[in-house]
């Protein structure tokens, strides 16, 4: 919301927010409310309507002014405010779900390509929703995820708990809901034809509606990341407190659209369900941080809206790691006190508790970086007073001391709760960050870092920023308020001393943690390409502050300043609007006839428990489409899972047939799903996988890789039963197995 009433005085300016929200009923009322206790009781008197203004449908509005505490003039600004939020949704609902549809032309294709279309991990998620759609009921489709005995082959395993399945189960239940709805009132959900797809191939029935489950799945994620960008419209408003600066925030998205998201091109993925609410989770944040006093409303739906972002994604965690570390950062430097911190970590230990419960005891996250150092936050300020003689008394060596403690105390913590939780899951992720900054290297990080996604931000990102104007905005309004921080604190460090600084500013908390949110965030990207989906938007965020009048006050006209931001965004649009043609002419359509045909062979020349292995990706598909049991998939973050991926690509290792072969047959496996590709492909020198493997199994690294044998000669441990160019179907011959 635009905030109307400004000041040039740091007291009076609170004041005058508090006006604001609740206009006091009498000047006698304001005088008596010094008490915070008294002002929090004080109720607000509606503001009256003036005779001739309103008329007769006046009456509602001003009843809705009243309740909120807003007089004519702010309830407009808000209803301002929400219809240009509601513009920037549609906007973006139809501009990802046009490029969607462009990409693949997905309205016409039939059930089984658009289920190939959803490859390595989205396959696997919308296998689940799937899976509840077509149960009987729902809670027998809920029992079958819960008991899965398809997914990892022999064992039987809760996937809701394994998969942060939560999204599938409420889309579920919301499209069984919908057909049932509809069929009760005899309203059709969906339009069929036949698909000619030209010569040499089969036509395809193809279905569009509602009705459709992909069309359904894929439409909720679209409105969702719509609703997305209302929030980042109101965030970028509230934030730099001008609806300008909401217009440069969602312009700025827009404009380096393919560096904010990929929700487009992979609607299926955790981060697209979980990432809206991270941006809902900040904006409640900015205004906790920005309120004189926490509001229980406010910090309740904080505490919710983490664990919707929680809830949907293993890797949340360590997006609220940098959180919890940018609240303790502003906390150390003084920008906000101990009573207002711990109100938050409160709020996301209850939220851990709430999803560490909604996930079945999933202790991973009772074993996470995030959930020991919001432990070491709560005990090194609430008992501060205790400690506080062992921190030096010089205010620089203080903060020092305190970081350094901080970061120790979450490590050792982590490593203490993991072990005795018996937890082994994300020890990869230590070791992928261990393998950035050193030459450690195994199997599994390299299987990460191999990956263009996981390796180090390239040169062109930086470059893209500049070319849109993002990276020069960003960096201004970053030097402008570390300049305006700095010049406090160095007040401070002439005139306090550590063991008290309990001090005044009048830089506001929420724009310190924003800074160190970013430089956060900068960090995850330059480490992990993947990871410049949380820098961009949050750059997008802090270039709405170009248009705030706290940090460029000095630009002494109102209007000068806006018509400088406008010159601005119109620099900006002259890439930006590159950018966008550049999307809007990707124009292509999905098939993928190898794989369809590999998949129908199965379906119709297979038993249903037959077993299957092979490559991760191929594994999500061969379980949507056709519903055969499966020994691994693309979800790696499972120890054991790891394990068993390992027994799998040994065929393209160096090892012998027989080796591998007595490994696959541990496993259960009838058919191996056999690429060449794999033997063959790398993105970057040591990255085919015989590279791969030679790292793990350096004493055959000599050997001809099994993979080259196999596709010249597969007898006399494997029988091929079907190929095509790309795939070949290997039946295991289990009477040779001696072990």
């Amino acid at each position: 919301m635009a905030m109307k009433i400004r000041s040039n005085t740091r007291n009076s300016r609170a004041t005058a927010e508090e006006r604001q929200r609740c206009p006091p009923a009498s000047t006698r009322a304001l005088q008596k409310g010094t008490s915070p206790r008294r002002d929090r009781r004080k109720e607000c008197t509606p503001p009256k309507a003036k005779p001739g203004v309103l008329g007769a449908s006046g009456k509602w509005v001003s009843g809705i002014g009243g309740h909120l505490c807003l007089d004519e003039s702010a309830l407009s600004s808000l209803g301002t405010t929400i219809l240009l939020a509601i513009i920037a949704g549609i906007l973006h609902w139809y501009h990802i779900a046009s490029l969607f549809e462009n990409n693949r032309h997905f309205s016409h294709l039939s059930t089984l390509e658009r289920e190939m279309a959803f490859r390595t991990e989205m396959g696997l998620y919308y296998s689940f929703f799937k899976t509840i759609i077509e149960a009987p009921s729902y809670n027998e489709g809920l029992t079958c995820i819960m008991n899965d005995r398809l997914t990892e082959y022999p064992l039987v395993i809760n996937t809701l708990k394994r998969f942060n399945l939560y999204p599938e189960v409420v889309l579920s239940s919301w499209y069984r809901i919908y057909l049932a709805v509809a069929d009760f009132l005899g309203i059709s959900t969906k339009i069929c034809w036949r698909v000619d797809r030209g010569h040499g191939f089969t036509p395809v029935d193809s279905c569009e509606g509602m009705g459709d489950p992909a069309h359904f799945y894929v439409t909720f994620v679209f409105l969702l990341n719509g609703f997305m960008m209302s929030l980042f419209f109101i965030y970028g408003t509230y934030l730099s407190r001008s609806r300008l600066g909401g217009v440069i925030t969602v312009a700025c998205f827009f404009f380096n659209h393919g560096e904010c998201t990929r929700v487009m091109w992979t609607p299926p993925l955790r981060e697209s369900f979980s990432y809206p609410f991270l941006i809902l989770q900040m904006l409640l944040l900015t205004r906790i941080l920005r309120s004189h006093s926490v509001e229980k409303k406010t910090l309740a739906a904080f505490c919710i809206a983490n664990i919707f972002f929680l809830l949907p994604w293993q890797f949340a965690q360590f997006v609220l790691l940098t959180q919890v570390a940018s609240l303790f950062a502003t906390y150390v430097l003084g920008f906000i006190d101990a009573r207002k911190l711990l109100n938050i970590i409160y709020a996301h230990m209850i939220s851990l508790v709430v999803c560490f419960m909604l996930m079945f005891g999933n202790a991973m996250l009772l074993s996470s970086y995030y959930a020991a150092s919001l432990a070491v936050v709560y005990g090194m300020v609430t008992f501060k007073s205790n400690i506080s003689q062992c921190w030096p008394r010089n205010v620089l060596g203080s903060w020092t001391v305190k970081g350094f403690t901080w970061i120790a105390g979450t490590i050792i913590l982590k490593f203490v709760a993991s072990k005795l939780l018996g937890v082994t899951d994300d020890a990869h992720i230590s070791n992928l960050l261990k393998s950035k900054f050193t030459n450690y290297k195994d199997f599994d990080t390299l299987m990460y870092t191999c990956a263009v996604e996981f390796d180090f931000m390239e040169l062109e990102t930086p470059l893209r920023y500049t070319k849109t104007l993002l990276l020069p905005v960003t960096v201004c309004v970053f030097a402008v308020i570390v300049a305006k921080t700095l010049k406090e604190l160095v007040c401070l460090l002439k005139e306090r001393n550590s063991q008290n600084i309990e001090w005044k500013t009048s830089v506001h908390g929420e724009m310190v943690y924003h800074v160190f949110q970013l430089l956060a965030f900068v960090l995850l990207g330059v480490l992990i390409m993947r990871l410049k989906l949380f820098l961009t938007p949050h750059m997008c965020l802090m270039a709405s502050l170009i248009s705030s009048r706290q940090f460029f006050w000095w630009i002494k006209n109102k209007s000068h300043h806006r018509i400088f931001v406008c010159v601005m965004l119109a620099a900006m649009a002259l890439q930006g609007a590159f950018n966008l043609r550049e999307q809007w002419s990707i124009i292509g359509e999905f098939s993928n006839f190898p794989q369809e045909e590999l998949l129908e062979w199965i379906k119709e020349n297979t038993r249903t428990d037959a077993v299957f292995a092979g490559a991760m990706p191929t594994m999500a598909s061969i379980k949507l489409s056709t519903g055969r049991a499966i020994v691994n998939h693309p979800h790696y973050e499972d120890a054991g899972l790891r394990a068993r991926t390992k027994l799998v690509y040994a065929m393209y290792s160096r090892k012998s047939a027989e080796e591998v072969k007595n490994g696959l047959l541990s496993l259960g496996v009838d058919y191996f799903i056999f690429e060449e590709s794999w033997c063959l492909r790398k993105t970057r020198e040591g990255c085919s996988m015989p590279e791969i493997w030679d790292v793990e199994d350096a004493e055959n690294a000599m050997k001809t890789p099994l993979c080259s044998v196999i596709s010249k000669s597969p007898a006399p441990h494997f029988t091929p039963v079907f190929h095509n160019d790309v795939y070949k179907i290997l039946k295991m011959k289990k009477s040779l197995s001696w072990t």
